[in-house]
């Protein structure tokens, strides 16, 4: 038996070399490998003599040779490719094991220019995996340290040979392996190319959920190959029971409204909308705020703060049913308090690390895949025009605020929001109207009092009327991007009624 080695991560390759001689295979290996694999006692073939070449071009020809392609390719139920094999003196190989330059790694070093980026692109790895992955009948393919164990145990239960069964998974893990190594360079070179004609992403299973949507669906959790982080990144659970599919959606659309807010913010989300959002002094008054907001729709929600948890915010938060807890850090006696408290999920964002500004967001439609910017436009003084009335300074605050958290309401959408606070917020309405009518309903249904309080629409108002039921109700302020055919009259109705109304030319729809 015959085992092809050369791996540029040496992690756990010289115990599994090892594995491999006891059971009576040879060892052949290249460059680094094979230097690994002798400093560890090993016997081992250079690729070089089994190829009659020494390494060409500094190292970027090594194993691109028909001694060694063909003695993977050769499928030994055929008499012509054993025949073949013979003819020309070449030996099969039995086990190849690979792992790629880790071209994904290096993106992210700036100390590498373009001519070093592309020196880390592997050339003969993708194609020895791919060769002994085609011939799987054949060779057992390794291309993940992670394998080796599983890969050895089998090995020696099955007097050498793998089941077909194993040696079938190994081949689709180093066909994943091969596409999303390429996918990754094949996006390093459209870096600059806008939406390429052909869209390649790639993703790592991080964990299987235990159901998703529903319990008749299945899931599972996909990072993105590349990103700079991803929801579940630099994050530790604590306590808690296993998170689902729609704890990690919530768990996303909280955490991309928090990172909106400076201030000590809490946002708790419910079904994917924000149903509580406030900033305060401290950590335990936005909570309070947050939660006064709709004390009914954050039953059971997710709720994410963006400062350390204290023991006092701890008590407040064990007094109600919450789904999951995310914040950046917790005193040593808010984790006893939570102790309670064992099905809570608690997790700790341990590194803080913003998304890269270049990541697309992703949509599912049948047959195919809707492809867009991420909406990361935060809402400031700048390009916000006012058409009408006079902002105070509270008011500014309270409208820049209301205008950051209507861009994570789902649409048509409208927020309601005094002293850092939202009082009311209607979501996911086919008619403007009925989204202003919801809101209004929240506040006065939890005593919060609109006199003087402030609105934020998604998109425009295309009547007056939608408004006007606001500045009915006390609405003293409105936000929205404007250009309707019929502003004119929008702000006619919100001078009319002695208030104030900014346009900011920007659309934030989300379905």
């Amino acid at each position: 038996m015959r085992a092809l080695i050369s791996v540029y991560d040496k992690t756990g390759v010289a115990p599994f070399a090892r594995g491999l001689a006891e059971l009576g295979f040879e060892l052949v290996a290249s460059g680094g490998t094979a230097a690994e694999l002798v400093g560890a006692g090993l016997a081992v073939t250079e690729v070089e003599h089994v190829t009659g070449f020494p390494e060409l071009l500094d190292g970027r020809v090594k194993t691109l040779h028909p001694r060694i392609h063909a003695g993977i390719l050769a499928r030994r139920d055929r008499e012509k490719d054993v025949a073949a094999l013979s003819e020309h003196g070449i030996e099969a190989f039995d086990l190849v094991c690979v792992n790629l330059y880790p071209f994904e790694v290096a993106v992210d070093r700036p100390e590498l220019d373009e001519a070093g980026l592309i020196e880390m692109i592997d050339v003969g790895g993708p194609a020895l995996l791919r060769a002994a992955a085609k011939n799987f009948r054949s060779v057992t393919v390794v291309a993940r340290a992670q394998d080796y164990e599983e890969v050895l145990g089998e090995l020696r239960a099955g007097e050498g040979t793998p089941t077909p069964e194993l040696r079938r998974r190994l081949a689709a893990t180093a066909f994943a392996r091969s596409a999303a190594y390429e996918s990754a360079i094949a996006r390093w070179f459209q870096r600059e190319a806008g939406f390429p004609e052909t869209f390649v992403p790639s993703f790592d299973r991080v964990r299987e959920l235990p159901y998703g949507e529903n319990p008749h669906q299945r899931a599972a959790y996909y990072a993105e190959r590349g990103a700079r982080t991803h929801l579940l990144g630099f994050v530790q659970q604590l306590q808690g029971k296993e998170l689902s599919f729609n704890n990690l959606g919530d768990l996303s659309a909280a955490r991309l409204l928090a990172a909106e807010l400076d201030r000590p913010a809490c946002v708790i989300v419910k079904h994917a909308n924000p149903c509580g959002v406030a900033v305060g002094d401290t950590a335990e008054e936005a909570y309070a705020k947050a939660l006064a907001a709709d004390p009914i729709s954050a039953y059971g929600g997710v709720v994410v703060v963006n400062r350390a948890v204290t023991a006092a915010l701890a008590e407040a938060l064990v007094e109600q049913f919450v789904e999951l807890l995310f914040a950046p850090a917790y005193d040593s006696e808010a984790a006893e308090i939570f102790s309670r408290k064992p099905s809570l999920r608690v997790l700790e964002h341990t590194e803080q690390r913003a998304p890269d500004d270049a990541e697309r967001e992703y949509r599912r439609v049948l047959g195919g895949l809707l492809v867009q910017d991420r909406d990361w436009a935060n809402g400031s003084r700048e390009g916000t025009k006012i058409v009408c009335g006079e902002v105070a300074d509270a008011q500014w605050d309270d409208l820049l605020f209301a205008w950051r958290v209507v861009k994570h309401v789902t649409s048509n959408a409208i927020v309601l929001a005094r002293g850092g606070q939202t009082i009311g917020i209607g979501a996911g309405q086919m008619s403007r109207v009925d989204a202003v009518r919801l809101a209004i309903e929240k506040a006065r249904q939890h005593g919060h009092a609109l006199e003087g309080a402030v609105l934020a629409s998604d998109a425009f108002f295309p009547f007056a009327d939608g408004a006007q039921l606001a500045l009915d109700a006390g609405v003293a302020a409105l936000i929205q991007p404007g250009g309707s055919k019929r502003d004119a009259e929008v702000i006619d109705a919100v001078s009319a009624a002695g208030a104030a109304m900014l346009f900011t030319a920007r659309r934030h729809f989300r379905h």
